[in-house]
């Protein structure tokens, strides 16, 4: 498997690999990365779809990338996902799969034209005082000590990085600038979250620095992201004969080792109660999504918090069965789960789902946003933080297009909204996020968008329904780890074996999505397959001149040069340098940025 750039490969058809008709694969896990992969043995490794069998616990495909009705409690969103113009994988896949409502038209195509005609941007990207605008301003404020903390972070190499958190490289003034505002609610990163993580978030979207405080630099489906990503994928596979088994719980993958050579023999796993296995030969390809930011969700109701009794440090379905694995090893060679899942108080973060259709509400969310929700174009553009929650809740919430569901009632509106904070009292509801039920939860959201707290209650009960849901290791991939805490997508030595997902290891990329996990299911298929055609290399933004001095311009808020708190020493260092710069290329690129 090899990186390219540019258009050759990317539109180039590979030849048919050599023994491709001999091949089987098991692939384990029917989120974005297992179908990702099951997509690519079938167009560009041409398996037959009838040899590809995917193994799924439960009865519904997609993984994290969730979105369902309960038709006794409503509608459930665990999350959402940003897209980037720059994801080159998942482009890559969508440009092939049909869409489901517009016959003659990809997912791509559908996704491109609805971005073009329905541009995302938020006119309100904070509030205080109960709904009124912040005013953020698409300012950063970062101050001097800030500015040169990043700049640092930006060039020190991940192997200094290992086993930090960002609190350790950022100073204490950079927890009060709405850059951090807009990253943490932005990404969900914790001041305790891995640097090394954030280092890869600011190489990887460098060139969106500017489109980071209105979400301008995002690009969202139409629908909710089970319907508009993973549905189309799945038909598209099953068109090509390939088969989800579902009911199907893999306890262990069971790898044999033989003079450096790692050869996965066995799948063993539970169905109707009773442990089975799988017998494999060296032609069977076996595909393992390790790790789960979903794994061990609890819901909660109108009427009913969650559940956390489950919750136990360390366990999990996903993590047990990487944990086998990695108990092979001989070297550490397949990963650390131990490393992610051990403290979900620092991982966890808790959503909802609020459904309305009350016309005093909308028009409270009319007056955040600017725009109404019920003409099912972009509505918030993006999360919408609570500024005066950063030591409560630290609550956001967002109203993407309307419907979000094909089953939704045309007069509702459905909002999400999260808190990276599950455990400290609301400003309006006195106790934690995780221990509320979801008329409760709603009644704080409620607050925020200015509803007469005379008022809160009955609408809470009467006019909304909400769902809830906790998730104790959805930052789990933001832990801080060391290279060798993530197995490599395929291991060193590894014959007929892949990792997949967001904690599996591939260079360069940033985990949290949807094109980590599709690159994983490219990159697994393209090395066991032998697959003569480049995977394409991560957008390198960091090393355009361009982009990194338009970064910069915008990083400081547009100032110029000149306009800078420069010592006098700078200012004289600066001033010889544009001298000696001037009337080169160089100059052009300064005034092209801003700069000067």
């Amino acid at each position: 498997m090899y990186y390219s750039a540019g258009t050759y490969e990317s539109f180039a058809r590979p030849e048919k690999p050599e023994g491709a008709d001999r091949k089987s694969a098991y692939i384990i896990g029917t989120g974005l990365a297992g179908l990702s992969a099951a997509f690519y043995l079938v167009r560009d490794g041409q398996v037959k779809g009838e040899r590809i069998h995917l193994l799924e616990k439960i009865d519904l495909a997609g993984g994290s990338c969730d979105g369902r009705r309960d038709i006794t409690k409503g509608f459930y969103m665990r999350g959402g996902r940003e897209m980037d113009n720059h994801f080159e994988c998942m482009w890559d896949l969508f440009r092939d799969v049909p869409s489901i409502e517009n016959p003659g038209l990809s997912v791509l195509d559908e996704y491109y034209r609805l971005n073009k005609h329905d541009p995302n941007y938020s006119l309100c990207r904070a509030t205080v005082n109960c709904g009124q605008d912040a005013h953020t301003d698409k300012k950063f404020e970062l101050d001097k000590a800030s500015a040169m903390a990043l700049s640092t972070l930006f060039i020190t190499p991940e192997k200094d990085l290992e086993g930090k958190k960002i609190s350790e490289i950022l100073p204490d003034s950079f927890w009060d600038t709405n850059f951090w505002l807009y990253w943490q609610t932005m990404f969900a990163f914790q001041r305790w979250s891995s640097a090394l993580e954030m280092k890869r978030y600011l190489c990887r979207y460098c060139h969106h620095i500017d489109g980071l405080p209105d979400f301008t630099a995002l690009r969202f489906t139409k629908y909710n992201q089970y319907e508009s990503m993973i549905l189309p994928l799945v038909k598209y596979l099953e068109s090509h004969g390939v088969k989800i088994e579902f009911g199907v719980d893999v306890r262990n993958v069971v790898i044999k080792e033989d003079h450096g050579r790692r050869v996965a023999n066995r799948i063993d796993y539970v169905r109707d109660g009773h442990m089975e296995s799988i017998d494999l030969m060296e032609d069977d390809l076996v595909f393992i999504t390790n790790g789960s930011c979903t794994d061990t969700s609890c819901y909660g109701d109108q009427n009913t918090a969650p559940d956390l009794s489950n919750v136990v440090p360390g366990q999990g379905e996903a993590w047990d069965l990487w944990r086998n694995i990695a108990a092979q090893a001989t070297c550490g060679e397949y990963g650390n789960p131990d490393a992610f899942c051990s403290d979900p108080e620092a991982t966890n973060w808790m959503s909802a789902t609020v459904e309305t259709s009350d016309e005093e509400i909308i028009q409270k969310i009319i007056s955040v946003c600017k725009r109404d929700p019920r003409e099912g174009k972009v509505t918030t553009g993006g999360i919408v933080t609570v500024k005066d929650s950063t030591r409560n809740w630290y609550l956001s919430w967002t109203i993407n297009r309307q419907p979000q569901f094909k089953a939704q009632d045309k007069n509702t509106v459905l909002v999400w909204l999260y808190a990276l904070s599950t455990n400290k009292p609301g400003n309006y509801v006195k106790k934690g996020m995780r221990y509320c039920t979801g008329e409760e939860i709603c009644e704080e959201w409620l607050y925020h968008i200015g509803v007469p707290t005379d008022k809160i209650k009955e609408y809470a009960t009467k006019r909304c329904n909400t769902t809830t849901c906790y998730m104790p290791y959805v930052n789990a991939f933001f832990q801080p780890r060391h290279e060798s805490d993530r197995p490599k997508v395929v291991p060193d030595g590894a014959v007929n074996f892949a990792f997949l997902g967001q904690f599996a290891e591939t260079p360069r990329d940033t985990i949290f999505t949807t094109e980590y996990s599709i690159r994983t299911g490219m990159e697994a298929v393209y090395t066991l397959m032998n697959v003569d055609r480049g995977v394409p290399e991560v957008w390198g933004s960091k090393y355009d001149v361009r982009e990194l001095l338009r970064a910069c311009y915008y990083a400081v808020d547009k100032k110029t040069v000149d306009e800078l708190p420069l010592t006098i020493v700078e200012r004289i260092l600066v001033k010889k340098l544009l001298k000696k710069v001037r009337g080169t290329d160089i100059e052009i690129l300064l005034k092209n940025s801003g700069l000067i």
